[in-house]
C-alpha cells in the first residue's frame, strides 16, 4: 500500500505530465518557427538584391591591376570586370553594380554590417576569415612575396631579423609574419598607396604582400625587385558574403563553375593582367583554367 507521501508524489507525476507536453510543444512551435523564418530570409536573399536593383560589390580602390580607380574616376582591375560579369548574369546588365570600396582591414566588417552583397576585394581564404564569413569557390591563387629595393635585395627571410618589414593591417602577410616571424618588425598601414610610400621613403627594408601585385608592381617601378616571390603556402582567393547568405553563395559557387569552364578568367586574365605581368607570369599560377 502506498503511503501518504509517495502517493502525493506519484500525483504530482500525473500532473505535470500535460504541463511538460505544452511546454515540449510550445518550445518546439517557437524552434520551427524560428527555422522558417531563417529559411525564408536566406532564400530572399537574391530577390532583395534584385528589388535594390544593383549588386553591391566591395573591392579595392588602390590595389592595381586588381581593384583600382583611374584617372576618370572608374573602377578598373581584373575583380571589377568580374564584378561586372555578374552583375550581367544576375541582372542582364553589367552595369547594375555599385562599387563599395574598402581596405583590407575592413572587408570582414562590410559584408557583416550588410554594406556590401559581396566581397571581391582579392580576400584570401583563411580558416579565420570562414568563421566570420562565407567564403564561395575560388577564383584566383595567391602566395606572399616580398619587395624590396634592387640596390639592398632581401632574398631569405633570415635578412629581416631586426629590420622593419612593412605590411597591411589584416592581411595574410601581417597574419604570416606576426604568427611565424616574431623576430621581424611589423610597420603596419591601412591602404596599399601608404605602403608602397613607406617602402619608397626607407621606412621598412622591405613590403611583404601577395605575390600577385609585387609582380605588377615591380614592373612598374623601376629600382625594385620581388626577391622572395613565394612564401607560405598557395592560397586561394574567393569572392566572401555575410555568414548564412546560403543562396547568394549558392548562386556564386554556381557562376564560378560556369565561369571557369567557358574561360571567362582566362580572358579577364587576359584583359586585366597580362598588359601589367607581360610575359613574366604564368596565368596558371594566378587563375583557374579549369
Amino acid at each position: 500500500m502506498l503511503s501518504l507521501a509517495a502517493g502525493q508524489g506519484l500525483l504530482r507525476g500525473i500532473k505535470m505530465k500535460p504541463i511538460v507536453k505544452i511546454l515540449l510543444a510550445a518550445f518546439a512551435l517557437a524552434f520551427l518557427g524560428s527555422l522558417v523564418s531563417n529559411v525564408a530570409n536566406a532564400a530572399g536573399e537574391l530577390d532583395k538584391i534584385k528589388q535594390n536593383g544593383k549588386l553591391r560589390v566591395a573591392v579595392f580602390s588602390d590595389k592595381p591591376p586588381f581593384g583600382f580607380v583611374d584617372e576618370n574616376g572608374e573602377n578598373q582591375g581584373y575583380d571589377i570586370y568580374l564584378a561586372h560579369r555578374l552583375a550581367e548574369d544576375l541582372f542582364g546588365d553589367p552595369s547594375k553594380v555599385e562599387f563599395v570600396l574598402v581596405e583590407a582591414a575592413s572587408r570582414i566588417e562590410i559584408v557583416v554590417a550588410d554594406k556590401a552583397d559581396v566581397v571581391l576585394a582579392n580576400f584570401t581564404v583563411t580558416p579565420e576569415r570562414a568563421e566570420q564569413v562565407d567564403f564561395a569557390k575560388p577564383y584566383m591563387k595567391v602566395a606572399l612575396g616580398v619587395a624590396s629595393p634592387s640596390s639592398a635585395p632581401i632574398t631569405e627571410v633570415s635578412q629581416l631579423a631586426g629590420k622593419k618589414l612593412i605590411v597591411n593591417k589584416g592581411t595574410t602577410a601581417d597574419s604570416y609574419f606576426s604568427k611565424n616571424h616574431p623576430e621581424v618588425e611589423l610597420v603596419k598601414y591601412d591602404q596599399n598607396t601608404e605602403s608602397f610610400n613607406a617602402l619608397r621613403d626607407g621606412r621598412g627594408v622591405a613590403l611583404a604582400h601577395d605575390n600577385t601585385l609585387l609582380f605588377a608592381w615591380v614592373r612598374a617601378n623601376p629600382g625594385y625587385v620581388t626577391g622572395i616571390d613565394f612564401l607560405g603556402d598557395l592560397d586561394n582567393i574567393a569572392p566572401a558574403v555575410k555568414k548564412g547568405n546560403t543562396e547568394l553563395l549558392n548562386w556564386l559557387n554556381e557562376e564560378i563553375t560556369k565561369l571557369t569552364k567557358e574561360q571567362f578568367f582566362q580572358k579577364d586574365y587576359e584583359a586585366t593582367l597580362l598588359p601589367v605581368y607581360g610575359e613574366s607570369v604564368d596565368l596558371n599560377t594566378v587563375i583557374f583554367t579549369e
